[in-house]
């Protein structure tokens, strides 16, 4: 159903968030905070008060529904109208050995540091640590009082 053919009694019993992704899905545009709450109070027939008293509560409650992504310009879009896939480069055969050079490094900089790991650190630490707290003592917060 689109926003022009709903009465404004129907307008009434959703949320601004759900007239927000409408407004969104029809115009097919990205749009500001401001922009689009103005949209909402006109479609509701709102007094020009209600946008200066809860435009930051609009703006939160786009900021914490999912179905919301706030771009890098500061407009507001749907999130499914974006992926976080990520971008293939297509790449030369020499871009190819590059990255196949770059994985040998790094294969090898990971066995060397599985090499240099020693599982006496870990014990060492234990004994070090118990050193350290052998001699501490538990007090209850009843025996704190009685010695104030």
């Amino acid at each position: 159903m689109s926003l022009k053919s709903m009465k404004k009694e129907e307008l009434e019993l959703l949320s601004n968030k759900d007239i927000a992704k409408m407004i969104i899905e029809e115009s097919k545009k990205k749009m500001n905070t401001a922009d689009l709450f103005k949209k909402i109070i006109k479609l509701l027939d709102l007094p020009e008060t209600v946008f200066e008293n809860k435009i930051a509560d609009f703006y939160t409650a786009l900021a914490t529904d999912k179905r919301f992504i706030l771009l890098n310009n500061g407009k507001w879009d749907l999130r499914s109208n974006h992926t976080s896939d990520k971008v293939i480069k297509i790449a030369d055969d020499d871009d190819d050995e590059e990255e196949e050079e770059e994985e040998e490094i790094t294969d090898k900089q990971e066995e060397i540091e599985e090499d240099s790991y020693d599982d006496d650190d870990d014990d060492n630490y234990d004994s070090d640590t118990n050193e350290e707290i052998k001699d501490l003592v538990v007090i209850d917060e009843d025996e704190l009082e009685l010695e104030e």
